[in-house]
């Protein structure tokens, strides 16, 4: 059972903090950061972790917990400034992020990070991994659920769909992998790059149900994951969504998948993620 189980109205309102946690946290990265790749996942891991998952800060070493994966492990800023807002790491690490000695790397790193399950970055990893852990939890007639991010850019990554043949061989409906769908990556359009349309029939050739949403409105989400079922199948979610959602000046442009906020950026970003 989630610890937190909070309403449409009190997960907007945690999604704003971790946007604001985002502006400030990439802005203060000595390394740069991922600022389009983090605000476009917000809804979809503050979902997770305030509504959905069985897991907790105190519950790290229970092997009933659900697990999660930020297979897109670019887009790290924002799973910290998820897990210090769900209490799983302290707020002021947030000031650390990629510095000397931090406990928050440029990727994720299990060894260094309370609440990270997988150390991610080479993109493709996640997946597999996801399928082998669902795989032992079926085999455990554990209650586990194995939920995981992908980028759509990352899905050009063979490895993949390796992992999903076997994920659908072996019925693994205790699995959700969610599509971060924005339609950008470092160099352009994913269209454009190596196109994946239509995802949806794909994913479904390989065997899995699926179901698509809004992937920026809470609403939309928090419908999308508990309306999934456990019937013999993986469940997709293709969640569209914009890259750099929540602020005006970033979101759907490019080359703000390195860039972060600078000077009166942030500022100005910060005004647009008040609470109202």
């Amino acid at each position: 059972m989630n610890p937190y189980n909070y309403d449409v109205s009190q997960l907007e309102k945690a999604a704003r903090a971790v946007r604001r946690h985002i502006i400030r946290l990439n802005a203060n990265s000595p390394a740069g950061g991922h600022t389009g790749a983090d605000l476009s996942q917000v809804e979809l891991l503050t979902t997770l972790y305030f509504r959905i998952l069985n897991v907790s800060p105190d519950r790290l070493d229970d092997d009933q917990r659900d697990i999660y994966i930020q297979s897109k492990g670019h887009a790290v800023g924002c799973y910290y400034c998820v897990l210090a807002e769900a209490g799983f790491i302290p707020v002021d690490w947030l000031q650390t992020y990629q510095q000397p000695n931090s406990h928050l790397p440029g990727h994720p790193v299990k060894q260094k990070t309370p609440g990270v399950e997988l150390n991610t970055g080479a993109l493709g990893h996640g997946l597999p991994v996801a399928v082998g852990l669902a795989l032992a939890a079926k085999k455990n007639n554990s209650p586990r659920r194995v939920f995981l991010i992908t980028g759509d850019g990352e899905l050009a990554e063979g490895s993949n769909w390796e992992a999903a043949l076997a994920a659908a061989h072996y019925g693994l409906d205790n699995l959700v992998i969610i599509n971060d769908k924005n339609n950008l990556q470092l160099a352009g359009a994913t269209k454009d790059i190596m196109n994946t349309d239509p995802l949806a029939d794909k994913w479904r050739a390989f065997g899995m149900e699926v179901t698509e949403c809004a992937g920026n409105d809470i609403a939309a989400v928090v419908t999308a994951i508990e309306q999934l079922t456990q019937k013999g199948k993986p469940n997709v979610i293709i969640a569209h969504t914009t890259k750099g959602a929540g602020v005006s000046f970033i979101q759907g442009r490019p080359e703000w998948h390195h860039r972060v906020p600078k000077g009166d950026e942030i500022e100005l970003a910060l005004e647009e993620l008040k609470d109202a």
